[in-house]
């Protein structure tokens, strides 16, 4: 597409968005729910999951001519399963309380008028994301409850699953008597259409890029607009001398090997030195079973080298700040809790991470020290969603400190603004 004619395009999707986003900030949560379930209703029937079936083959197809990793083929596949998902996700959020209207805080001025802090709305929220097809349907319900218009920007790796997607929202939303220009996706797979998103902030209020780490600072060096965004997921599990055994295997491995394509799967194991022998080679022999490689430093080699039998590499400097999203994992071992401590923030990437302890004084040392947006104790990173956090489906998790941080539900897809309740005070 010529440049000029993709610049008119995607600029009259921003305006339209724009304008929609004002009547969708005064629909009745009741009007909200309605066109959610309408949705979930429509990702049931089975003609429809067929037609979906069918457009995300031709991705699947086209993704393995291209040569796309494993990983990103996985993340691609719209399974039954992450349908039935996708429609559970739907009906939480539309179960949850309704953001827009709750008051924050309220004052009387001493002059006489009332003074009332409530949540409304963002506006305009750009969504661009990698892969995973099934988030267009999280973002625009998210979006949707929470009042406000999307613009959803998808890879080419998704073209076909993401257009099927955003037919089906429009045809909702038209039924429920709703803007359809409350949900588009931008109809070409052109990487200019971004360039122009970018620029768009006189009417786009906010970017949220979902994919790898290229992508995501791409967006966050070039956008006018805020970004909401983690760069990457590079989470700890820290095996703390206090740890049950089996519970530290148990963790470890479901931690990496659940979905390692995913941004809360852990990549680096960190170890106690004091429990080598005891917890981590039982932890190394279960990972080694699941297909995992081991990248290890000197301690750990030589507890491996004793042992025997257990395949791995040595680590580099670099392999505890990689993001594998794979089944590969980097062991380090520290010979103190705040050694953990340390390491794991000067090497995770503040997303999700995780301590193994029966010792509750050492758990809570470790969570106030570690500077992440989720952090666990005897439970794995796994659960960092919106969906396990019971917020629904999520838009993104975000790793910055200001106005998000860890999975995003509505209350992050709100603003604030102030109402003023007078009896004609004037200012003297």
């Amino acid at each position: 597409m010529v440049e000029s004619k993709l610049e008119k395009l995607v600029e009259e999707i921003a305006q339209r968005a724009l304008n929609a986003s004002y009547s969708l900030a005064t629909l009745s949560t009741a009007k909200k729910n309605a066109v959610l379930e309408r949705l979930a209703a429509e990702l049931e029937d089975p003609k429809i999951r067929e037609q979906l079936r069918v457009e995300n083959e031709r991705d699947l197809t086209a993704g393995e001519t291209a040569g796309l990793s494993a990983a990103l083929l996985d993340r691609l596949k719209l399974t039954p399963a992450r349908m039935d998902s996708m429609v559970e996700g739907i009906r939480q959020v539309a179960a949850l309380p309704d953001p827009v209207g709750q008051e924050l805080e309220r004052r009387q001025h001493a002059t006489g008028f009332t003074l009332r802090k409530v949540r409304v709305p963002i506006g305009v929220i750009g969504i661009v994301y990698e892969s995973r097809p099934n988030v267009t349907i999280d973002c625009a319900v998210l979006c949707l409850k929470s009042g406000n218009a999307t613009i959803l920007r998808g890879g080419r790796e998704a073209f076909h699953s993401n257009q099927a997607l955003a037919a089906i929202i429009t045809r909702v939303l038209i039924a429920e008597g709703i803007n359809p220009d409350a949900v588009q996706l931008i109809p070409t797979t052109d990487r200019y259409a971004l360039s122009v998103l970018m620029k768009l902030d006189a009417y786009v209020h906010c970017l949220i890029p979902r994919g790898g780490e290229g992508l995501i600072r791409f967006v966050a060096e070039n956008a006018r607009m805020p970004v909401i965004k983690h760069y990457k997921g590079v989470c700890n599990v820290y095996i703390d001398p206090a740890a049950d055994i089996d519970m530290a295997v148990s963790i470890s491995v479901n931690a990496k090997c659940q979905r390692p394509s995913v941004c809360n799967a852990a990549e680096n194991l960190v170890v106690h030195q004091d429990v080598l022998a005891s917890h981590f080679i039982p932890i190394a022999k279960a990972l080694h079973a699941e297909g995992v490689e081991l990248r290890v430093d000197r301690l750990a080699a030589d507890c491996l080298h004793q042992v025997g039998g257990i395949p791995f590499k040595t680590a580099s400097e670099e392999d505890y700040h990689e993001e594998y999203l794979d089944k590969v994992i980097a062991v380090r071992t520290v010979d103190s809790l705040q050694a953990a401590i340390d390491f794991i923030n000067a090497y995770g990437s503040g997303h999700s991470d995780a301590i193994v302890t029966a010792d509750p004084q050492a758990a809570a040392a470790f969570q106030q020290g570690v500077d992440a947006s989720s952090v666990y104790w005897n439970a794995s990173t796994r659960f960092t969603d919106g969906f396990e956090f019971g917020l629904g489906a999520e838009i993104g998790i975000s790793t910055d400190k200001l106005h998000a941080r860890g999975p995003m539900g509505l209350t992050e897809l709100t603003s604030y603004k102030f109402l003023i309740d007078g009896h004609g005070e004037t200012r003297s």
